[in-house]
C-alpha cells in the first residue's frame, strides 16, 4: 500500500524558545518625537545613574576579550557576530531613540569576554544570550550551562583553554530546562565520553521532559511571537534592536542535547563533584519548570541559575508560555538566604555579572525575593478590592526601595505584564464583568467601533492630534481598530506604526521595545517571509517520547473535518520502542501505550530511528515505505485518511493585522 506524502504535519515547530532570523531588508524608521525625548530624559532625574557599582562588577576579573571573528556554521551561516552591538558604547549618553535605563543595561551586557569570578571559577559572557560558567576542580573542569549553540560553546571553550590551559571536562551541569542553558553541549563534550563514564551530566529532576515538552504543543505560535520578542527581524542599531535585557541576543547555530546521567531530586542533596562540595536546592516552577540552585562550600559561592539576576524576570513570557508563579519563586530565594545567606561571599547567575561580598549578596537576594513577593501579594490585594487585571497593572507601583534598585528594573520582564500574569494565574482571563464574557472577535468589533466613532477619517484626525500631544498608547490602541476594520487603510497603518515606534523608543523592557518596533515594521512593510528557522534539532527530536509525538500529532487534527471520522491504528516500534494504539473519533486522536487493537484498520511498523527521520523531514513517510523501512498491513487508506485531517501550520501569520 503506497501512502500519500506527509506534508508539514509531521515536522516539529517551535521547540526552541529563541529564534535568530535575518533582519528585514527594508528599514523605515523615524526620529524620536519631542514627547519621547522628554519622557526618556526624565529618567535621568528618577533613577540612580550616578551609581557605577554594576559597571565595576561587570568588569571585575576580566582576563581576555572574545575573539573578533564572526562565528559561522557549516553552511556559512552567521551564528554569532561579536561586533554586532559595537554601536553601544560604555559611558555614552543614551540616544534619543532608546530608553536610558535599557541603554545602561545594554552597555553592561555588552561587557564581554572571559572573567574570573573567584579562585577556580570562570565565566564567559556575551558569547550568547546566556553565560557559560567553568569551575576548576581536582581532576578537570565542570561546565555549567553550555549556551544555545554548539558553535558558540566551542569558541567559548577555546577561549578558556587558551588562557587557562587545557583541562579535561569531567562534568556538565544544566541549571534548568531552557534551551539557552543546554543547547551548546556538543560544543563542549563528546557524547562517547558520557557513555563511557568519563563525563557526568547533572540536571534537576524532570529536566528532559521539560526541556523537550515545554514548547511543543504551541510551538509554531510561540516561535512566531518569539521573532517579535527577541527583535530578530530588526536591525541592530539605535532605532532597532539594542538587546533583550537578559543578554544581547541569541546565537543561530546548532542546538544540541545530551541526556543527563545524574538527576538532583531534593533540596539538601549534597554531592562532591571533582573534589568540590555542592549543596543543591530544588526550585521547580520558578523561572523554569525544572530548575535548581546550589552552593559550593569551598568557594562560598551561590549559583542562582536564573532565579536571581540583574533584572525583573518574566513571570509570563511575551512569546507565550505557561504562567510562572511569583510566590514560590520568592520563597525559594528566601530559603537560599536562610540556608546560605550567612556564609556566601559571591553570587552568580547564568545571565549578567556576579555580585561579591556577603552584605551585597544578601542585599541582592532580599531585594529580588521581595520583588516577586510584592508582585504576588499586591496583585491579590488589589484584586480582592475589586480591581480588574488591567486596572491593577495601570495602578501598580513598586515601593521606592525596590523600584530604584537597578537589578529590579524591568529589562526583560516588566511590572505591567508580570502583574497581569499573576492576576490571570489566580483568577483567569475573565474580569467578572458580564459585558466582557462574550465580546465580538477583534475584526468584527473593530468595524463596529469605527462605525460608532464616526468613521476612519474622523478617528485618524483625532488620533493625529493625540499623537502630536505624545499620547502614543491611546493612538496605537484606537488606530488599531481602524486597521482591523480595514487592513488596507495605509494612513491608519502608518499612524499606528508611528505610535508603536515611539513607544518602542520609550520602552525600558527589551522585549517590549522589540515588540513595538517589530509591529511598526510589519505595519509599514507587511509580513516579510524570511527563511523559516529550523527549530527541530535532531537531539531534541530524539529526546521526544512517543507520547509527546502522538500528542503533537493530535494538535494538528482539524476537528471539524474529522468530526465524523473513525479509525483505529496500531503503531509498532519494535522490541525497543513498544506498541501504541491510536483511536480517531469525535475529531480527537487518542493514543494508548502498551496496547494493540485486535480490530485495527491498519498496523504501521517502523523503528524509532525511521520516525525521527520523518519528523526531521529527512525523508517522507512514502519514501520510507518505498525503502521498506515502514510496513503497512491492513487498510492503508485509513492512514491516508488520518493524514488528510491534519492541518499544517504557517509560520509567517499576521501579528498586527487581521
Amino acid at each position: 500500500m503506497k501512502l500519500k506524502p506527509v506534508a508539514h504535519c509531521l515536522a516539529l515547530a517551535g521547540l526552541l524558545t529563541f529564534l535568530s532570523i535575518p533582519a528585514s531588508a527594508e528599514e523605515i524608521t523615524k526620529d524620536a518625537t519631542a514627547a519621547t525625548k522628554q519622557a526618556n530624559d526624565a529618567l535621568y532625574n528618577i533613577l540612580p545613574f550616578s551609581s557605577k557599582t554594576d559597571f565595576t562588577d561587570a568588569h571585575k576579573g576580566f582576563i581576555a576579550p572574545l575573539p573578533d571573528a564572526v562565528i559561522k556554521g557549516e553552511s556559512g551561516n552567521v551564528v554569532w557576530d561579536p561586533k554586532k552591538y559595537a554601536f553601544i558604547k560604555e559611558g555614552e549618553k543614551a540616544p534619543d531613540t532608546v530608553n536610558p535605563s535599557l541603554w545602561r543595561q545594554s552597555q553592561l551586557i555588552n561587557i564581554s569576554g572571559l572573567f574570573e569570578v573567584t579562585d577556580g571559577v570562570y565565566q564567559i559572557r556575551n558569547l550568547d544570550l546566556s553565560n557559560m560558567t567553568i569551575i576548576e576542580g581536582k581532576e578537570g573542569i565542570t561546565v555549567v550551562d553550555p549556551l544555545v549553540s554548539a558553535e558558540t560553546a566551542q569558541v567559548g571553550m577555546e577561549l578558556y583553554y587558551k588562557n587557562r590551559g587545557k583541562k579535561p571536562v569531567v562534568a556538565v551541569i544544566y541549571t534548568h530546562s531552557h534551551v539557552d542553558h543546554y543547547g551548546g553541549v556538543r560544543g563542549v563534550i563528546d557524547e562517547a565520553d558520557v557513555k563511557a563514564g568519563k563525563i557526568k551530566i547533572y540536571a534537576p529532576a524532570g529536566f528532559m521532559k521539560d526541556a523537550v515538552s515545554e514548547n511543543i504543543m504551541a510551538g509554531n505560535v510561540m516561535s512566531r511571537r518569539a521573532s517579535y520578542m527577541y527583535g530578530n527581524l530588526l536591525p541592530a542599531n539605535a532605532k532597532g534592536q539594542v538587546g533583550a535585557g537578559l543578554g544581547t541576543t541569541t546565537s543561530a547555530g546548532t542546538v544540541t542535547l545530551i541526556a543527563p546521567t545524574d538527576y538532583i531530586t531534593k533540596t539538601g542533596e549534597k554531592l562532591v563533584i571533582d573534589g568540590l562540595t555542592y549543596d543543591f536546592m530544588m526550585a521547580p516552577g520558578s523561572e523554569a519548570p525544572s530548575e535548581m540552585l546550589w552552593y559550593i562550600e569551598e568557594k562560598k559561592l551561590i549559583e542562582a541559575a536564573e532565579d536571581v539576576t540583574h533584572t525583573l524576570h518574566n513571570t509570563y513570557s511575551l512569546r507565550g508560555a505557561k504562567i510562572r508563579e511569583p510566590l514560590p519563586w520568592s520563597k525559594y530565594i528566601n530559603d537560599a538566604i536562610a540556608i546560605w545567606g550567612d556564609k556566601a561571599e559571591v553570587i552568580l547567575a547564568q545571565h549578567h555579572w556576579p555580585t561579591w561580598g556577603n552584605e551585597n549578596v544578601v542585599k541582592l537576594l532580599k531585594s529580588q525575593r521581595d520583588l516577586y513577593r510584592y508582585i504576588n501579594d499586591q496583585t491579590l490585594r488589589m484584586a480582592n478590592q475589586g480591581l480588574t487585571r488591567d486596572e491593577i497593572a495601570a495602578n501598580f507601583k513598586l515601593p521606592p526601595g525596590l523600584a530604584n534598585t537597578w537589578a529590579n528594573r524591568g529589562y526583560y520582564g516588566s511590572v505591567s505584564h508580570d502583574v497581569k500574569a499573576t492576576y490571570v494565574l489566580y483568577l483567569g482571563w475573565f474580569d467578572g464583568n458580564p459585558a466582557t464574557l462574550d465580546e465580538l472577535p477583534p475584526a468584527e468589533a473593530a468595524k463596529k467601533f469605527v462605525e460608532y466613532m464616526g468613521g476612519a477619517d474622523s478617528i485618524l484626525q483625532k488620533a493625529r492630534a493625540d499623537y502630536d500631544k505624545g499620547n502614543f498608547r491611546w493612538v496605537a490602541q484606537v488606530v488599531s481598530k481602524v486597521v482591523f476594520a480595514d487592513p488596507d487603510n495605509k494612513a491608519a497603518r502608518d499612524l499606528e506604526a508611528d505610535a508603536l515606534e515611539q513607544m518602542g523608543y520609550q520602552a525600558e523592557s527589551g522585549p517590549w521595545r522589540n515588540f513595538y518596533l517589530t509591529g511598526a515594521q510589519e505595519l509599514r512593510n507587511g509580513v516579510k517571509k524570511l527563511p523559516t528557522p529550523n527549530t527541530a534539532s535532531p537531539d531534541t527530536v530524539r529526546a521526544m517520547t512517543p507520547e509527546m509525538f502522538f500528542d503533537y500529532l493530535a494538535v494538528h487534527i482539524n476537528g471539524e473535518k474529522a468530526a465524523n471520522a473513525k479509525a483505529v491504528l496500531n503503531i509498532d516500534f519494535g522490541d525497543d520502542g513498544g506498541k501504541y494504539r491510536l483511536d480517531l473519533e469525535n475529531g480527537v486522536l487518542n493514543h494508548t501505550a502498551n496496547a494493540e487493537a485486535q480490530n485495527a484498520d491498519a498496523t504501521i511498523s517502523l523503528t524509532r530511528d525511521t520516525l525521527n527521520k520523518i519528523i526531521l523531514k529527512e525523508e517522507s513517510l512514502k519514501q520510507a515505505e518505498d525503502k521498506g523501512d515502514v510496513k503497512i498491513t491492513g487498510n492503508g487508506e485509513k492512514v491516508n485518511e488520518l493524514l488528510s485531517y491534519m492541518d499544517s501550520f504557517e509560520f509567517w501569520f499576521n501579528m498586527v493585522t487581521p
